[in-house]
């Protein structure tokens, strides 16, 4: 079964905030799986354009990915990102060919 992704790029307004989200969504985080594959970092735009920082997030499936996003704890957490940040994530399937 494929995996799970979610991808954001995201504009951070106020660090010091963003970090309780960070606090917040720890906790849905672990209760589905995720794993980190990128958490900002340095990154280099090729082409077209993109926000300061970008996430790659991956879960077992693409389900729990889907699950996650919507489980109470995350949408919580969201709250307080959304705040403090401007964003764009997609949720996607893995490739397993």
């Amino acid at each position: 079964m494929p995996k799970g992704y979610w991808v954001g790029h995201v504009d951070v307004h106020n660090a010091e905030v963003y970090e309780h989200y960070r606090d917040a969504n720890a906790v849905p985080f672990a209760e589905y799986g995720a794993r980190f594959l990128v958490r900002g970092g340095r990154q280099e735009v090729r082409e077209g354009e993109v926000r300061k920082r970008t996430v790659v997030i991956e879960f077992d499936s693409y389900d729990k990915a889907v699950a996650c996003y919507d489980s109470a704890g995350y949408q919580a957490a969201k709250a307080i990102r959304e705040a403090v940040s401007t964003g764009d994530l997609v949720i996607v399937e893995g490739y397993d060919g």
